[in-house]
């Protein structure tokens, strides 16, 4: 078996582009709409030939999709935990679970999908400002 992608559907795609392509940093690898069911797929990747995440756009859905705790989370490893969660930050996404261990950190797409940020390697040293920073809604 190989692990291919994970499917989440989104209300708002330029938001979600946003999000997971000009501030994590994703590539998007494939696009194809399809006409008739009235979507369309967007494959994303942190390089081409890795796992996929595929966003599912119902070009016709005029309500936001409902958070399903069921789901659970996307993860990636990042080189420096700090250093992405302050760029992110500065990018205005809330840093819901800091890395206060120096290894883990939660964050939200605008579609509320959960995503866990990691740390390469070894946890670094705890630092200020995250170790004081305290959760903020759900992650």
């Amino acid at each position: 078996m190989k692990y291919l992608h994970t499917m989440i559907r989104v209300y708002d795609l330029e938001a979600t582009l946003d999000f997971f392509v000009n501030k994590l940093g994703l590539i998007e690898t494939r696009r194809k709409e399809y006409a008739k069911g009235k979507f369309t797929l967007i494959f994303l990747a942190t390089a081409s030939g890795e796992p996929e995440l595929e966003l599912t756009y119902n070009w016709d859905e005029k309500i936001p999709y409902s958070v399903g705790r069921n789901f659970g989370h996307l993860a990636y490893s990042v080189e420096n935990i700090y250093e992405t969660c302050q760029k992110l930050k500065d990018e205005g996404v809330a840093i819901l679970r800091p890395p206060r261990d120096g290894k883990m950190a939660f964050i939200r797409s605008p579609d509320q999908v959960s995503v866990e940020l990691l740390q390469k390697g070894e946890a670094l040293e705890p630092q200020e400002p995250w170790i004081s920073m305290p959760n903020q809604g759900e992650w």
